[in-house]
């Protein structure tokens, strides 16, 4: 980091909500998010966005070229609408860097069983433009008219950060001011939800709370996938009305040794965490909001490179995945949005199964944790504007 970075603007929809408050009362209420429900020929446990919220966004498509996009794309120009109502950015030569880990997975289901189906090798004009990655930026901008650069990208489950990670690099370099940042994913389809079973990572019991994240002593995998969309707006400097800084950032990328899995003391997170520290205490982390999927192995192995980083004294430990389940690609923007929100009303939000945390009575710094498959870690610090 060569300067400050502000959080000046957030927004997200999910099974928590859609505003500050309703979300925060979301936390607040310690309840799962997490349902059962039917996708055809199975049952899975997923959470999703209201369906209240839902007729809200699709109202976008009245609008003329809009009925035909994913709907992961809808709800990053409601949310992306949503951010900017908050901030003043007059200009708009801001950049936008939203990616996504599984895309338009609505609309090239839709379109595959259409090209399997007809038996003539068609399929429908918009199949390719409303299908690509780069068509989750590029509607946003097109929609919020912006001259600046519009970037999509996909690194599995640590791209909104990522995309957080870009925006710094982009105004510390001093090529932007301002960049609006984050993730999106509505991937609870049949087939999705299919490859995450072929993991066997996916939870099949519908208790309490049926993903136990940072349960490190389960005995089964307990993984659900949740839709969201979380998006920032970030500018260059220390701003008098940021939400919160941004005061580290780091990335690791350790050697694959299988398609899913890192490993068992989880190197990339301890060389993104040891990057996003420099220069920080480490006494002055209060709190990390891990990654933590709700696998037996993933929420181990972030557990022990946190031990390795920080020795016998850590901080307290939390997520939102029990809450929310997995949001794939935006799962690291819904984790930052949390610890923004810890910071904004001084209250942590725990998990049901650490009860034995010294819990920080003042909140000032909070680092936020996420992973994607093959083990790319994202790390990054956030601080209170007090």
């Amino acid at each position: 980091m060569i300067e400050s970075v502000s959080i000046t603007a957030m927004a997200s929809v999910s099974a928590l909500g859609s505003d500050e408050a309703e979300i925060w009362d979301s936390y607040l209420s310690g309840k799962t998010k997490i349902k059962k429900k039917s996708f055809g020929k199975f049952n899975a446990l997923v959470s999703t966005v209201s369906q209240l919220h839902w007729d809200q966004v699709e109202q976008l498509r009245r609008i003329k070229n809009y009925k035909d996009l994913d709907p992961s794309v809808i709800l990053a120009i409601f949310v992306a609408r949503k951010a900017l109502r908050k901030v003043d950015w007059k200009r708009k030569d801001f950049g936008i860097n939203i990616g996504s880990s599984r895309g338009s997975t609505h609309l090239f289901e839709k379109y595959f069983t259409e090209f399997l189906e007809n038996g003539k090798g068609k399929v429908s004009t918009l199949s390719s433009p409303t299908t690509t990655l780069g068509n989750l930026s590029s509607w946003v901008g097109h929609d919020l008219q912006t001259n600046g650069p519009t970037i999509s990208h996909s690194i599995a489950c640590s791209t909104a950060l990522h995309g957080v990670l870009n925006g710094v690099a982009w105004m510390n370099s001093g090529m932007s001011e301002r960049f609006l940042v984050g993730g999106s994913e509505v991937s609870n389809t049949p087939f999705t939800l299919a490859q995450m079973k072929a993991l066997k990572i996916y939870a099949e019991d519908d208790s309490v709370f049926p993903c136990r994240t940072l349960d490190l002593d389960k005995k089964f995998n307990t993984m659900v996938l949740g839709e969201a969309c979380s998006l920032f707006c970030l500018e260059r400097g220390r701003r008098e009305t940021a939400l919160a800084f941004i005061e580290g950032i780091g990335y690791a990328t350790e050697p694959l040794k299988h398609n899913i899995s890192i490993s068992a003391d989880a190197e990339c997170f301890q060389r993104s965490m040891s990057m996003a520290l420099q220069g920080l205490d480490l006494d002055s982390i209060d709190l990390i909001v891990t990654h933590a999927p709700g696998t037996i192995k993933g929420d181990l192995s972030e557990v022990r490179a946190i031990q390795k980083v920080f020795g016998a004294k850590l901080p307290a430990l939390t997520s939102n995945k029990w809450l929310i389940g997995h949001s794939l690609g935006a799962s690291g923007a819904m984790s930052l949005e949390m610890a923004v929100l810890m910071l904004r009303h001084q209250e942590f939000i725990g998990v049901p199964f650490l009860q034995d945390q010294v819990i920080p009575k003042r909140i000032n710094r909070i680092l936020v944790n996420a992973v994607g498959f093959g083990g790319n870690a994202v790390s990054i610090v956030v601080s209170a504007n007090n």
